[in-house]
């Protein structure tokens, strides 16, 4: 396990994420440096569940010019990727429970992530691949005002995949070092 998950996160929204613009919406949130950063001790996903609760209500309870988005690391936590993917229902859940779903959105990045239909190897699950297990909180109002137009919100995946498939394995190997 590495030493330090939010400077390799950090570095992976530079170089992977705001580099080959796979997000829109990154580069802002990341110059203005309005995401927090949290780490996740547990080691048990109702551990985690308290945490992201806790993540969940600190960024509605601060204005976006404070924090933006979250993203919760949890290197301890839901390694297995299919443990992990199981898990997103619980999130949505707890997003439901606490009356955030309209509010918050819960993006998913895993290191081993994989679209489902896809191989484990192919190049397009690298679009969701991070240094480690995560959840990233998102305003929903934020991403409507940013996104404007829906189609080209819509297109974004799709357009993520050619440009990694363009790039190749080896390339992108290379760019996560």
């Amino acid at each position: 396990m590495r030493n330090d998950p939010v400077g390799e996160t950090r570095r992976w929204i530079e170089t992977f994420v705001i580099g080959l613009n796979l997000c829109p919406f990154a580069r802002k949130v990341f110059v203005d440096d309005t995401s927090r950063y949290a780490v996740s001790a547990a080691t048990e996903t109702v551990e985690l569940l308290k945490d992201l609760t806790r993540e969940l209500r600190h960024l509605v309870d601060r204005p976006n010019t404070e924090v933006e988005t979250t993203i919760l690391i949890h290197p301890r936590v839901l390694r297995d990727y299919l443990d992990y993917n199981d898990f997103l229902s619980d999130a949505d859940r707890l997003l439901a429970s606490l009356g955030m779903t309209g509010i918050v959105q819960i993006a998913s990045f895993h290191p081993q992530y994989r679209f489902a239909g896809t191989s484990p190897d192919a190049v397009e699950n690298y679009t969701n691949r991070s240094p480690y297990p995560m959840l990233h909180l998102l305003r929903e109002e934020s991403i409507t005002k940013v996104a404007g137009d829906p189609a080209a919100l819509g297109a974004i995946p799709a357009r993520n995949i050619e440009a990694l498939r363009a790039l190749g394995r080896k390339k992108i190997a290379k760019l996560l070092g």
